[in-house]
């Protein structure tokens, strides 16, 4: 069987993206924060574990067995809420120690993802390429990643965007226009307005107490002490089904099922059934969008099984991919630009190289472009410094 044309699919993917009519969403997941530097969610509850001491390390180990780290923060916020302030016990937690337990998790995970660890060069690109976009529609980027990488840089080069808060010290969230559609005048936004939804929360995302209990977006992050509102607790679902994440759920399912998408897929390892079931259900509904994922090393099992049935639906590895339901491998070009074919493999499965590649595919823009070269010159020192 032949194999996949390097040179002729990037080809074919710049001219989709040169096309201003199409509606294009970015899912952007862990892999994406890792090529600037930050550490995936594996690395990440290693982090958090190595920096617990004590009674909080033996059961932050005992809750992380068979789960990742939002279940464990989930887990352990159910059992707070469950016991609310008493003296029982579950898993060897009280409230109290529930509660003491979610801080410093949240505190070890704010310091691990801090901007001062990470190379943004991906970030500016993405964001250079956001910016110069300039479809009839905004460019929707959602994101699971909790840190602060893609609204630094955009507010870094001037790049408007709109994260479903309003406000500035205590952004407070409007449903009614994350909600808002093209037709909706009174709740519409410009569509040069890029759209950033963080589907899990954010480490400036707090919880607020009060005759209502509502998530705010803070201007840094959560002080230490305080719980960041990175991922959903059960009972914060029972509360309200109005809070943020389902919301932006909603939001992204609904991005997905706008005819004729272009949806970008990167550094998503498809660990979340949830999302998956949105993506795949999506791209067999809608035949005439394309979903686009792209993985940094080998195809997860249930993307390529679906990818095999689903013409619309691509799946890009380092080797191989299955594009229009026929799985082959690379075939190495004999010259490419530096970003498609790296060291033998394809290369746009790496997010600083897709950022790359994105970049390329907008024409550049004077006063943008001066100030992306100066802050890539500058992120360049200060990763060499």
């Amino acid at each position: 069987m032949p194999g996949h044309q390097v040179l002729a699919y990037a080809n074919e993917l710049s001219a989709k993206l040169a096309a201003r009519s199409r509606h294009v969403c970015l899912l952007l997941g862990a892999g994406t924060s890792c090529a600037c530097g930050l550490p995936d969610m594996t690395a990440l509850q290693a982090q958090v574990l190595a920096g617990l001491e004590g009674e909080q390390a033996t059961m932050f180990e005992h809750q992380s067995d068979q789960r990742n780290i939002e279940q464990v923060l989930s887990r352990v916020r159910r059992i707070a809420a469950l016991l609310d302030g008493g003296t029982e016990e579950v898993d060897g937690l009280t409230a109290d120690k529930a509660r003491s337990l979610d801080r410093e998790i949240c505190r070890l995970i704010v310091e691990a993802v801090a901007l001062t660890n990470a190379d943004p060069t991906p970030a500016f690109r993405l964001a250079a390429w956001a910016a110069r976009a300039d479809y009839h529609l905004p460019v929707q980027l959602f994101t699971v990643n909790y840190d602060l990488l893609i609204e630094t840089a955009l507010e870094s080069l001037g790049v408007p965007y709109f994260d479903g808060f309003v406000g500035a010290l205590r952004a407070r969230f409007r449903t009614e226009l994350v909600e808002a559609g093209p037709g909706d005048a009174t709740g519409w936004l410009p569509s040069f307005f890029v759209r950033l939804w963080k589907l899990h929360g954010s480490v400036n995302w707090a919880w607020e107490s009060g005759a209502r209990a509502e998530v705010v977006r803070l201007g840094a992050p959560v002080s230490e002490g305080e719980p960041a509102a990175i991922y959903p607790s059960d009972a914060k679902y029972d509360e309200s089904r109005r809070v943020p994440f389902v919301v932006l759920q909603d939001r992204f399912r609904r991005a997905l099922h706008h005819p004729e998408s272009l949806v970008i897929v990167s550094g998503y390892s498809f660990g979340d059934a949830h999302l998956n079931e949105m993506i795949f259900d999506a791209a067999l509904r809608r035949p005439r969008s394309e979903f686009i994922a792209f993985c940094f090393d080998l195809l997860p099992d249930e993307l390529a099984e679906r990818a095999s049935v689903t013409p619309n639906l691509q799946a890009l590895a380092a080797t191989e991919a299955i594009l229009g339901g026929v799985r082959a491998d690379w075939v190495a070009p004999t010259e490419a630009q530096a970003e498609l074919w790296v060291g033998g493999r394809f290369g746009l499965g790496d997010f600083s190289n897709l950022a790359t590649f994105l970049a390329r595919s907008s024409p550049p823009q004077g006063e943008l472009e001066a100030r992306l070269t100066e802050l890539l010159a500058k992120a360049v020192a200060d990763s060499s410094a």
